[in-house]
């Protein structure tokens, strides 16, 4: 699994420049799909047709493909890239940090002299240096976005890399087609299920929105990472690495329903999976725009651990992203009786 995982991180695809990273999702899930689409806002959409009779619920799991970046704004007239950001970039890991443009072409970022070094310079006085030297000779242009650079690496159960938010999630959801498409008879789903690599979940869960109204879902699982509690100062929250899978009871944009979070759980606790519960002060997931879609869904989230969310090098454990599959599959191979 780590090698779909470092495949899929280190794909250039900010938010609304998922070109690249789609066609590689594509390509490991068209056999086990029975429908594949991609929509006008660019989402990735596989149908995996229900084994079920008569009327069967439509489940849309959604991981979004895209991860934050930044767009160049301004070039000065020594060549060096001004820029602004998109979705949630933390100014503190950008110092000596590298992006990669659709183009392949390399930069580093810096910031401007400061008056007071132990203060973090604001997002307009930092730049990019992509070895020009000068603005007619440099490679970039204005509205050009870029990705962070920085290797996916394995260390004991822990993963680290850039990117995992939310390309982990696209694992999970792969994996678990793959489990599931190897069930057969009375194991396999009795559902519709659209499994969703939804596009520009950073800036808005756009993308997310525009697929749930096209496909009316009954019950929306999004699948995205969560912040911890382990990490020295870090958030007070009963969420820790190599614990289990999360399942969400509420973040700042939605408040998942009662129905899906007590059926996670009795999957979980049934199939001896571990899983941790995550309330989460600030941020929201696709889940939010599955619940409010339409006429609505009943909406939740497994969320995989994650240390360092919105840095180059975030970090997940092998044991939660394999916890966070077979609750998938077990949730969607049994009925959905929430």
């Amino acid at each position: 699994m780590f090698d779909l995982i470092k495949k899929l991180a280190e794909l250039y695809g900010p938010s609304g420049f998922e070109d690249q990273i789609r066609p590689v999702i594509r390509t490991e899930i068209e056999k086990l799909a029975d429908e594949i689409s991609t929509d006008a806002m660019g989402n990735l959409i596989a149908l995996m047709k229900g084994s079920g009779k008569g009327d069967r619920l439509k489940v849309m799991i959604a991981a979004h493909m895209d991860e934050i970046g930044i767009m160049v704004n301004h070039i000065t007239e020594e060549g060096f890239l001004r820029f602004t950001n998109i979705g949630g970039v933390r100014r503190a890991s950008l110092q000596g940090g590298r992006v990669q443009f659709a183009d392949g072409t390399i930069g580093v970022i810096y910031s401007d002299k400061s008056a007071d070094a132990s203060k973090l310079q604001p997002l307009d006085k930092h730049y990019i240096d992509v070895g020009a030297s000068s603005k007619a000779d440099c490679p970039v242009h204005v509205g050009d976005a870029a990705g962070f650079l920085r290797p996916t690496l394995q260390q004991g159960s822990r993963v680290m890399g850039k990117a995992l938010d939310d390309r982990i999630g696209c694992v999970v959801a792969i994996e678990a087609m793959r489990a599931l498409a190897s069930k057969k008879g009375k194991n396999k789903s009795a559902h519709d299920l659209y499994f969703v690599f939804s596009v520009q979940e950073e800036v808005g869960v756009r993308g997310a929105t525009i697929a749930a109204n096209a496909i009316g879902p009954d019950v929306g699982i999004a699948l995205d990472v969560t912040l911890t509690g382990d990490m020295h100062n870090g958030p007070e929250m009963a969420v820790a690495l190599g614990e289990g899978t999360a399942i969400k009871a509420k973040d700042a944009g939605m408040i998942a329903h009662v129905g899906l979070v007590n059926l996670m759980k009795k999957r979980a606790a049934d199939a001896k999976i571990p899983y941790q519960i995550e309330v989460l002060t600030g941020g929201s997931t696709d889940a939010r725009a599955m619940q409010l879609s339409g006429v609505g869904a009943a909406a939740g989230c497994i969320s995989i651990p994650c240390r360092y969310v919105h840095s180059p090098s975030e970090v997940v454990d092998m044991v939660d992203v394999q916890a966070s599959i077979d609750l998938l599959v077990e949730i969607l191979s049994n009925d959905l009786d929430i």
